[in-house]
């Protein structure tokens, strides 16, 4: 692998005390995994998976139901860093260490698992090179001590493994979050602390993609920013469409990188709305 300066730190995920040793798509790794080897499940009885938007989309629809009561009831959020962007890890089974989705006979969620179970046991590391501004993909070999994986008698290109686990479409879906992930990290004092207010928008737009979807649908929305009627019923409808959406908004309100176009007389509607939920008001305290 070419030797170049890389700043870890803005890997999008937890920083560790050690520093692993990196590998590009062509290193060779040793390791299968099936049902019947003797430390089967043994990797989902300890889980520590942060969820990638895309990750969130395929399980919630796999579940059939919506991203705020998945939110709920399988995941617990975290901050990247005090005051930060928040993520969110899956929640494991009340009172210990197991993924919710695990059975005797391996996962129940398997066609839809998350990035980071695919990945096992090669760990994505986006980072960054110091006169960059765009993440570069990096691997690591994460090696425990339970795993008997790695005894197996296969070898496999990195390059091969992801193709194998569904890797690409998934690597695809999440580099934009990966990105502003990285971005936030990088930007620091030049954004300055972000407000609770923004904050919670990039927690909405991020992870809780159906109620993003009803802000789109609002009036606030329709008040404020001028979308082409076509494409805001491709946001209606398409949930890869809505996701790419969610990203330029998080970057125009958070980094003001304007690409979506707002109305000229956006002032004027959000005070004539105002003034007409205040009049409403007023009719109906006058008749109680």
């Amino acid at each position: 692998m070419t030797d170049v300066k890389i700043d870890i730190s803005e890997s999008p995920f937890e920083s560790s005390p050690v520093v692993p040793e990196q590998f590009d798509e062509d290193h060779v790794i040793k390791f299968r995994c099936y049902k019947g080897i003797e430390c089967f499940n043994a990797c989902c009885s300890n889980i520590d998976i942060t969820l990638t938007p895309y990750d969130i989309l395929r399980l919630k629809n796999r579940l059939d139901m919506d991203s705020s009561e998945f939110l709920r009831r399988y995941t617990v959020p975290f901050e990247f860093g005090k005051n930060s962007i928040a993520g969110v890890k899956l929640l494991p089974v009340e009172g210990g260490t197991a993924c919710q989705f695990m059975t005797e006979e391996g996962c129940s969620v398997y066609d839809d698992r998350p990035t980071a179970c695919r990945y096992y046991p090669v760990g994505l590391l986006s980072l960054r090179r110091a006169d960059e501004n765009f993440d570069r993909a990096s691997y690591a070999l994460v090696q425990e001590d339970h795993c008997k994986g790695h005894l197996e008698d296969r070898e496999i290109t990195i390059r091969d493994y992801r193709k194998e686990q569904g890797l690409e479409e998934y690597d695809e879906q999440g580099r934009g979050w990966r990105r502003l992930v990285l971005k936030m990290k990088s930007a620091g004092p030049a954004i300055g602390t972000p407000s609770k207010k923004s904050l919670q928008f990039f927690f909405m737009a991020c992870y809780d993609l159906d109620r993003f979807r009803e802000f789109v649908k609002s009036e606030g929305f329709h008040d404020t920013f001028e979308v082409p009627e076509e494409e805001l019923q491709t946001l209606y409808q398409d949930d890869l469409a809505l996701l790419k959406f969610a990203e330029r908004m998080i970057l125009q309100i958070m980094f003001g990188e304007e690409s979506i176009p707002r109305r000229a007389d956006a002032l004027e509607r959000r005070a004539r709305r105002r003034q007409e939920a205040e009049q409403l008001k007023a009719e109906l305290d006058g008749d109680d």
